[in-house]
């Protein structure tokens, strides 16, 4: 679970600004499922050049809550989070000398989409947050308000999950289940699994991967496997300590990312496959196709260019779709391999989606 935040601040000296406005979405990794959005009266004065970049002055947050009046919905909202921020150093650092000032040690871990786009999306000019939306398609309204800033750092956030292949952010935020009996685990990891399509992974008490699964039904698919009573099942489910699970919103893309990830992680527990013969051409050099996403609005998004398969990524904003830049930006790039070519191919003949883009 995540508490993905931005605060806006008076300015002023190191460690003695106060908090103007602050907004916290906790995600769960596919949705918003709670939100906290407040101005706040810092009870000092706000510096000019703030003031003008903000529009937040002193007449605006008069009637406004003091920290001490909302510390208590920060604290639940954020609990058991990982706080996630763009320079999150700097949000951190701020809530956590305002709860000291309250008499409170205020302790989360922390991810910052700064350094994790510097990582995942290389080379770009400007990580400033702006500039970084503008680059990848993502809308950011009301610039340098805490509300702007932090839905668009959940919008930037959840494609960098998306691109993410070594699992670091998702492993940052796992919880382990602590229990020595193994159908009361078992059951409360199937109780936080969807009934939707995608890919799941299995993890032990080290948070290695011991196995890969897919499914149209993915807590479906995870209890299908709780349920096997050979030997080898028996033995993964006693080491299993945790499932995450990652939605595609069709089958086309779970096909294609279990495939990458089998490669990828080779997990003890899974049978490992071998894919001979030639590579095939697609019948268009250049080609997007386009399906339903994990979401309404959203639209999963093959890029095949120069008769090589780029990957996939997710897109909600027809701009972003029909602008080849951004949509290079956006992409999670995959294996150009025989297995993956094979799979789009007998996909498209075998299933109608929503739209093929020449180009």
């Amino acid at each position: 679970m995540y508490a993905i935040l931005d605060i806006e601040t008076t300015g002023g000296k190191f460690n003695e600004e106060g908090i103007t406005e602050i907004a916290i979405y906790k995600f769960d990794g596919h949705q918003i499922v709670d939100q906290f959005i407040s101005l706040v009266n810092p009870e000092r004065e706000i510096q000019p050049f703030v003031v003008n970049l903000t529009g937040i002055n002193s007449e605006m947050l008069k009637n406004a809550p003091k920290f001490f009046e909302i510390a208590k919905r920060i604290v639940e909202i954020t609990t058991d989070c990982v706080l996630v921020a763009h320079n999150a150093n700097f949000d951190n650092r701020i809530l956590t000398t305002e709860f000291r000032r309250l008499g409170f040690t205020f302790e989360r871990k922390t991810l910052c989409t700064v350094e994790l786009s510097k990582k995942l999306i290389p080379d770009l000019a400007s990580y400033k947050l702006g500039k970084l939306c503008r680059t990848l398609g993502i809308p950011i309204s009301s610039r340098h308000r805490a509300d702007g800033d932090a839905i668009a750092t959940v919008q930037l956030f959840k494609l960098l999950l998306n691109k993410d292949t070594d699992k670091e952010i998702v492993k940052k935020a796992i919880k382990i289940i602590n229990t020595k009996t193994i159908a009361p685990k078992l059951l409360a990891i199937l109780d936080e699994i969807p009934s939707k399509t995608g890919v799941f992974y299995l993890y032990n008490k080290t948070k290695n991967i011991l196995y890969i699964g897919k499914g149209k039904n993915i807590k479906k698919a995870v209890n299908q496997l709780f349920l096997r009573s050979s030997k080898k099942a028996k033995i993964l489910q006693k080491k299993v300590v945790s499932v995450t699970f990652e939605e595609t919103g069709n089958e086309l893309i779970a096909q294609l990312k279990f495939n990458d990830e089998l490669k990828a992680y080779k997990p003890a527990y899974n049978i490992s496959t071998k894919t001979n013969g030639t590579i095939i051409k697609f019948s268009n050099k250049n080609l997007l196709v386009i399906d339903k996403g994990r979401n309404l609005g959203e639209k999963s998004i093959v890029l095949i260019e120069n008769n090589e398969f780029k990957g996939f990524c997710y897109a909600d904003l027809s701009y972003q779709i029909n602008n080849i830049e951004i949509l290079r930006s956006l992409i999670s790039p995959m294996e150009d391999s025989i297995l993956n070519r094979n799979i789009i191919k007998k996909y498209l003949q075998k299933n109608r989606v929503e739209k093929l883009i020449r180009f």
